[in-house]
């Protein structure tokens, strides 16, 4: 959140929407912008006075052509579906943003951020969708319950798509790549506008 508020000279005056974010994730910053969030209806929490929730779906934004100054987006366009609709997602993040800023974990990255088991992500889905219910770390550090478990892991088989630094290029024509990096490897990818 510093190298956004860094990169983008954030200020109080700043109009960013945040599409699929959470309040939370505002507190990391130094200065607080005129910040709109878009989530899906289940995903609300309550929010201070001064930031407007709006729920919604990234792929068709309730907004005119570049009602933003930015638009943000962390580790989310992953998780909405097939490439048409991350494809949807970018377009439509260009279309209401004179700016953005999008954030998406390394398909490259030798472990899953999700799931947090190395390599699993690397197997063709058959072989995903016989290991990953029996074995994952992510469920061994949560602990989550039955019916939070099987969600997670149905929404990772069938809707979470990594991206590599080549695809987000293709969705995000023009953008500027940036690189987070752990032990010298790109752990994740941000297409900058």
């Amino acid at each position: 959140m510093r190298q956004f508020e860094r990169y983008f000279a954030l200020t109080s005056a700043t109009r960013v929407l945040d599409v699929g974010g959470t309040p939370a994730n505002w507190e990391f910053t130094t200065v607080r912008p005129r910040l709109t969030i878009l989530n899906t209806p289940r995903a609300k929490e309550a929010a201070p006075p001064d930031v407007a929730w709006v729920s919604g779906d990234g792929r068709r934004l309730p907004f005119p052509d570049r009602s933003f100054d930015i638009v943000f987006s962390n580790s989310v366009i992953e998780h909405v579906g097939d490439p048409a609709a991350q494809r949807a997602f970018a377009d439509e993040i260009a279309r209401v943003g004179i700016h953005y800023w999008v954030q998406t974990p390394n398909r490259r990255f030798p472990r899953d951020l999700h799931l947090l088991t190395p390599f699993v992500h690397y197997l063709p889905r058959s072989w995903q969708r016989r290991f990953i219910p029996r074995f994952n770390v992510w469920q061994l550090l949560a602990r989550p319950k039955p019916d939070e478990r099987n969600y997670y892991i149905s929404h990772f088989l069938n809707e979470v798509r990594l991206l590599d630094a080549a695809t987000l290029r293709h969705i995000f024509p023009g953008a500027h790549l940036l690189r987070e990096r752990f032990l010298g490897l790109t752990k994740a990818l941000i297409a900058t506008r």
